[in-house]
């Protein structure tokens, strides 16, 4: 098994609640895709409870989340083990959110109400605040109420649904390419244009520029798989 390093689990930003449970599974996406524990390797569920000094009911509920977005595999009456998606299926997948999203603020562009419009102002403010401290965790979860706005504001509860589903499968590697060089001012300028497209009403262009932020596509594909390649080593 893969030498278990303790890392401290990511701050959230004020006022959210975090379960044991989600911070075990935070820190354990980390152990997988900095390439801890490898691909195919089975998670020590005895020994993880001990490591992390808790029962092991909030460690299978992290194993769950961690199903969720595809990190693990639990096989029954053999355990869980390590999956890493492969570069085509992480591309295939960031395509299809992109174009779900994009969906979205086209939708949201007609739409959206103006104390929706006022919420996402504050948090880009706040996500600005998280940009110059360089809090790339304060960052992410303020990007995290971002754009569960925006799949609310489609106004199709479907839609929203599926953007959510595959939000999930997507949270460790959106969270990762934050951490690249410049990512996160990228990012913010990103939000911004959205929210000026979503405020002008041009669905057209929040579409666009919501299709740009997600997308992982050129530069950010190459920075998030080198920072995914020592876990294929």
């Amino acid at each position: 098994m893969g030498r278990f390093v303790r890392t401290p689990a990511p701050r959230r930003s004020e006022g959210w609640d975090v379960k044991r449970s989600d911070r075990i599974a935070e820190t354990l996406e980390g152990l997988i895709i900095d390439g801890t524990f490898a691909d195919g390797e089975r998670l020590d569920e005895v020994q993880l409870a001990g490591r992390f000094e808790v029962s092991r009911t909030p460690l299978r509920e992290a194993f769950q989340r961690l199903a969720i977005s595809g990190l693990v595999e639990q096989i029954p009456r053999r355990g869980v083990f390590v999956r890493q998606p492969g570069p085509v299926q992480l591309v295939e997948m960031f395509e299809v959110m992109a174009e779900l999203e994009a969906a979205c603020a086209r939708l949201a562009a007609a739409r959206i109400s103006d104390e929706a419009l006022e919420e996402m102002k504050a948090i880009n403010a706040r996500c600005l605040e998280a940009v110059e401290l360089r809090d790339t965790d304060g960052y992410y979860y303020e990007n995290e109420r971002f754009h569960a706005i925006l799949y609310r504001q489609s106004g199709n509860s479907f839609l929203q649904s599926e953007c959510q589903r595959l939000h999930r499968r997507l949270t460790p590697f959106r969270r990762l390419q934050l951490r690249s060089r410049g990512r996160l001012s990228q990012s913010m300028a990103e939000h911004e244009a959205i929210v000026a497209a979503l405020e002008e009403g041009d669905a057209q262009r929040a579409a666009a520029e919501t299709r740009l932020h997600v997308a992982v596509q050129g530069e950010k594909f190459q920075h998030l798989m080198s920072s995914l390649r020592p876990a294929a080593e």
